[in-house]
């Protein structure tokens, strides 16, 4: 008999809750990470799975929850927090990694307190795809660096998301939502446009004009990439700050 499980998602201001019911294995994970993925394309504020109403089948198919976390890590930069794992799911969390990248909590109401503690500061805008996109968005970088006490960052992180904003208005040709989220140690910078088209970091012709946005963005970020988000995709980039 094949395994079955389902994910009811409950939205709400700032903590997304996703209760799984059913047999978790390495044939249903799958279902599991489409729907922590579906529900991070979102971008809320935080992430808790309760795990109460789920049978593991196989230890192995608990590293999705490890892979979620990792995902929202980089973007979009929120935290992910499980509650009230069965007792032998909880044994095997305690033993693996996942328990060093997601905190476990005993219930919900304990894991949704510790999400909304550890929710970030994050500034955002709504982006139309033309050149005065990239001021805007300098702009956003001047006023979150002087919100949040972060005058080293400023002229670097204004480089990187005007550079992220100006491919999208260059290649994608969609608006796009733009944010900023600050998880200490890094300043995380990300753009979602409608064109679901990598990018990649190419170096250009020797004398073409342009084409060297995305390889100041690699010099300058920490960490920086894509995924994708609904019908389009998501690229953003982690500055440390101090």
């Amino acid at each position: 008999m094949s395994s079955r499980i389902t994910c009811e998602v409950r939205e709400g201001p700032p903590v997304t809750v996703v209760r799984l019911d059913g047999t978790l294995d390495l044939g249903t994970m799958r279902a599991v990470h489409r729907a922590l993925d579906a529900c991070l394309t979102a971008q809320p504020d935080a992430l808790v799975v309760d795990l109460g109403g789920v049978a593991v089948r196989d230890r192995l198919a608990l590293s999705v929850f490890a892979a979620a976390a990792r995902r929202a890590e980089e973007w979009p930069a929120v935290p992910v927090v499980l509650c009230a794992p069965p007792p032998p799911a909880a044994r095997w969390l305690a033993e693996s990694t996942t328990c060093r990248v997601v905190p476990v909590r005993r219930d919900c109401d304990e894991a949704t307190r510790a999400a909304r503690a550890a929710v970030a500061p994050r500034l955002g805008a709504r982006l139309e795809p033309v050149a005065e996109a990239c001021r805007r968005a300098r702009e956003l970088v001047r006023d979150a660096c002087a919100r949040w006490n972060l005058p080293e960052v400023a002229g670097p992180a204004s480089v990187v998301l005007s550079e992220l904003v100006a491919n999208v208005v260059r290649h994608a040709g969609t608006p796009m939502q733009v944010t900023l989220t600050l998880r200490p140690p890094y300043l995380h910078l990300a753009v979602v446009d409608g064109c679901r088209r990598s990018v990649q970091a190419r170096a250009p012709q020797p004398r073409a004009e342009g084409g060297r946005g995305l390889l100041l963005v690699r010099e300058l970020a920490q960490r920086w990439g894509s995924a994708p988000a609904g019908d389009g995709k998501a690229v953003w980039a982690m500055l440390p700050v101090n």
